[in-house]
């Protein structure tokens, strides 16, 4: 790798007008790997992801991560002159990310129709809860909707539980993932055709794709995946132990060696022979003698002979952390997955890095989430608006 080879995505300018994570999320992807995003927000009504969770000072912390390596710009769609200044952001935009409800567009004169005939090469990708069409598209829809919804939720959590939510947007993340990806397959395709196109992905499909194979054993079978807490009905021992030291540790063996390993390291190679054993299915349905079998060898022992004892194994275990260890934790400051940068409101601030390396053009952290509005003049000064139009621009409400 050269210092000056450009990053993958360099020269991609993403118009991104979506609000909290799923659609800004894979926009924040984008531009770790050096897409120009232009983060468009209400001049009055700042994207809700900007209050989200903790905030120190006064600047929300989440924001600082779903918001870096973005420009910050104010502009209102609904209104004449702001529509005018977006259609002139799309003339040479190559994808445009939204999750207004749908015929939100439509109904400001910004459909795909109006869109693809300004630039015929744009994508626009719409992210929303449910998608373009069918009888809830029209809902308003988060995360947590898809989680339930999906079967994601009623298959997690204990058995003698109710049904869990993950405690974190997961659904939405995994959407974001899925709009990128859908995104960068859109203007693949838009290089062999020369014309861009509509990505319609609801966050409720992503999270049940995530399910496996749930769908189809229900199909084939008519089985129900049940909750089983931290066991897996496809194999065991698969749990948290606790330890001498009173920390939670995890395995799993989901290859048949492994467990081998894991056995005879606490002293039951015996129940290596049992005729159940050698499928990953039928151990799991001996999950209690097993975990037995394991979580008192593990709770025996403190956490670093646990660890240390598995590492000679060569056995698959990970220590249950908290982020107070994950940021300590050597492995992933090893690979880079934790970077620190450098915030104009709050100083040296620690994130997860960009989520993969590319040997040869690789992402990067450029700045945090900017505040609000922060580059409305330099992005419409791009555009050929003098000073004095930007401050008329403003006297009307339009950015």
């Amino acid at each position: 790798m050269t210092e000056t080879s450009p990053p993958p995505l360099a020269g991609l300018k993403v118009l991104d007008i979506a609000t909290l994570f799923a659609g800004p999320s894979a926009a924040t992807l984008m531009a770790d790997f050096g897409a120009d995003v232009i983060k468009v927000e209400h001049p009055r009504k700042p994207d809700p992801a900007r209050t989200h969770g903790h905030a120190k000072d006064g600047h929300g912390l989440w924001w600082k991560v779903l918001g870096r390596n973005k420009r910050a710009m104010t502009l209102n769609l609904s209104q004449a002159e702001g529509r005018d200044v977006f259609l002139r952001l799309v003339a040479d935009a190559d994808v445009v990310i939204e999750n207004f409800r749908p015929g939100t567009l439509e109904r400001w004169g910004l459909g795909y129709d109006v869109l693809s005939e300004i630039n015929p090469r744009l994508v626009l990708t719409r992210v929303t809860g449910f998608g373009q069409f069918g009888p809830r598209s029209t809902e308003p829809a988060f995360g947590t909707i898809a989680e339930a919804m999906s079967g994601f939720a009623h298959s997690t959590g204990q058995p003698d539980g109710p049904p869990t939510l993950p405690p974190l947007a997961l659904a939405d993340n995994i959407s974001g993932l899925a709009a990128t990806i859908a995104t960068l397959m859109a203007l693949r395709g838009r290089d062999a055709t020369g014309r861009g196109q509509v990505v319609d992905l609801a966050i409720i499909e992503p999270i049940l794709s995530m399910l496996g194979s749930q769908l189809t054993v229900f199909d084939q079978l008519g089985i129900v995946t049940q909750r089983a807490g931290n066991r897996s009905e496809n194999n065991a021992p698969r749990n948290t132990y606790k330890t001498a030291d009173g920390d939670w540790v995890a395995i799993s063996t989901s290859a048949h060696t492994i467990a081998e390993r894991v056995l005879r390291l606490v002293g039951r190679d015996d129940l290596t022979r049992e005729p159940w054993f050698g499928d990953g299915h039928q151990r799991a349905q001996h999950a209690d003698v097993l975990d037995e079998a394991v979580g008192s060898w593990i709770l025996q022992r403190p956490t670093e002979v646990v660890v240390q004892e598995f590492a000679k194994a060569e056995a698959a275990l990970a220590v249950v952390n908290d982020m107070s260890r994950v940021i300590v934790d050597e492995q992933y400051n090893a690979i880079g997955a934790i970077a620190t940068v450098e915030d104009e409101d709050l100083g040296p601030v620690r994130m997860p890095n960009v989520m993969f390396r590319l040997s040869e053009q690789p992402g990067a952290i450029r700045h945090t989430g900017r505040g609000h509005g922060a580059d409305t003049a330099a992005v419409l000064a791009e555009l050929g608006f003098a000073s004095d139009e930007i401050e008329k621009l403003r006297d009307s409400g339009a950015v």
